[in-house]
């Protein structure tokens, strides 16, 4: 634990004589994810794989990030509301906080901020757009940890939520959290319509008629050895591109001359 780059476990006495390059902001929801993981998982994962990335960028780089505390407030699709203590947070709702954040940051003059999402419900393009006006100066990005290497490559049956992927690097970071005697199988309902399952067009899927266990996929194949080669693999991604972000100092170093 370095709460040099931990926000969640330092102090104000730990941060205040260092210099930070960035700002990492880890994203998720509150949703249940099977019958075998937290609510929380997807901020537990978004934030654990932020520190290990922050980490490697600090121990390998020289680049010192801090990861701030995940925010917990994910968008759902319908039927998700159906579901015990599943909250669903509206787009302004999630823009204002991101507002927020931003303001606050720039504020303090920091210029960079990465966020690191872990719900597949939430969408950040349109939010960084409009805050680009506000702020010229401040380059935020956003990726998903879930997609940064194909789980497909890693992974027996990855599947979409609370799967083999999901469910392994919960048991790498938090074995004391997953229930995997619990668990449901997973099983899901693709859509009818051939077009919807071709992406021709897009909408959301309504939960309860997709799943009857929240999940999506087989966390039956899940191993914590399975999540730390991944999780480790998407941390070292991240931090090569916190190094990368570091040596930027204006909008004309995102671009080849």
């Amino acid at each position: 634990m370095n709460r040099e780059i931990d926000l969640s476990v330092s102090a104000y006495g730990v941060t205040r004589p260092l210099d930070y390059d960035m700002v990492i902001l880890p994203w998720g929801a509150t949703e249940p994810h099977n019958q075998h993981l937290p609510y929380l998982t997807d901020s537990i994962l978004s934030h654990d794989v932020a520190v290990d990335a922050a980490q490697i960028a600090l121990d390998k780089y020289g680049v010192r990030a801090m990861v701030l505390p995940s925010v917990m407030m994910g968008a759902q699709n319908p039927g998700q509301r159906d579901l015990k203590f599943c909250i669903h947070y509206r787009y302004d709702t999630q823009r204002a906080i991101l507002a927020d954040i931003v303001a606050s940051l720039h504020h303090q003059g920091f210029h960079k901020l990465l966020i690191i999402n872990g719900h597949g419900g939430n969408t950040f393009k349109s939010m960084i757009r409009d805050l680009a006006v506000d702020y010229p100066d401040f380059l935020i990005l956003s990726s998903e940890w879930f997609t940064v290497l194909p789980g497909k490559d890693w992974f027996d049956d990855p599947g979409d939520h609370a799967d083999e992927l999901e469910t392994s690097v919960m048991m790498h970071y938090h074995p004391e959290l997953v229930n995997l005697s619990e668990a449901g199988p997973g099983n899901a309902h693709p859509f009818a319509l051939e077009s919807l399952r071709q992406k021709t067009a897009w909408l959301p899927r309504h939960w309860t008629k997709v799943t009857s266990d929240t999940g999506i996929g087989n966390p039956r194949l899940a191993t914590p050895e399975k999540g730390k080669r991944f999780a480790a693999a998407v941390a070292e991604k991240y931090a090569l591109l916190l190094k990368e972000l570091a040596a930027v100092t204006n909008q004309d170093d995102l671009y080849e001359r």
